[in-house]
């Protein structure tokens, strides 16, 4: 079955990948397509948006930041 691209599914500007094995451990920051850079905060997720101009008002809406393996508060391995 070939799947059609629906015109209301966006890709964020941002997607913070699944929590990685590291000390301490991190996840992946990609904006725009990008990888910007590794994250073991939400600060720093915040951070890497803000130098590149963007001003996340709503970590939970998935139009602006996509969390994939786990939400906000997930920065450990399950």
């Amino acid at each position: 079955m070939t799947e059609i691209a629906s015109p209301h599914l966006s890709r964020p500007r941002i997607m913070v990948l699944g929590v990685q094995p590291g000390r301490p451990p991190f996840r992946i920051v990609e904006i725009d397509g990008e990888v910007v850079g590794e994250a073991t905060t939400l600060t720093d997720v915040l951070r890497a948006a803000a130098v590149r101009g963007i001003t996340i008002h709503d970590l939970d809406d998935p139009e602006v930041v996509r969390w994939v393996g786990g939400d906000k508060f997930t920065w450990q391995p399950r």
